[in-house]
């Protein structure tokens, strides 16, 4: 378990290195090299809104996974407490999906 944690760390630290990487200033225009951007943003920038989507699936679907262990086992532990325990995770499930759809709909109306 202490592996995978490592690993999908360092996944996100390279993530975030390299996303960094990439966002900077593009060069200026008229000097070397300089790339023309009808913009003025690099390639980049517009597939940050589709990794802040991606992102943010992938946080919502561990919560997800969680929240429905997590019921699942208090309904095996406590059957009686099945009801309520179902609301809850409804509730949360609700909660969860909507910061998605946050994302996704901040990353429509920015263009």
């Amino acid at each position: 378990m202490i592996k995978i944690r490592l690993v999908v760390i360092a996944a996100l630290m390279m993530l975030v290195v390299v996303g960094l990487a990439m966002a900077q200033a593009p060069v200026a225009p008229g000097a070397a090299g300089a790339a023309d951007h009808s913009t003025g943003n690099s390639w980049f920038f517009p597939a940050l809104g589709s990794f802040a989507v991606g992102i943010a699936a992938l946080g919502g679907a561990l919560g997800d996974g969680r929240a429905i262990a997590a019921a699942c086992e208090g309904t095996a532990r406590n059957p009686g407490a099945g009801g309520r325990i179902f609301t809850m995770l409804l509730l949360g499930l609700a909660l969860i999906e909507t910061l998605v759809l946050f994302t996704f709909l901040t990353v429509i109306l920015r263009g």
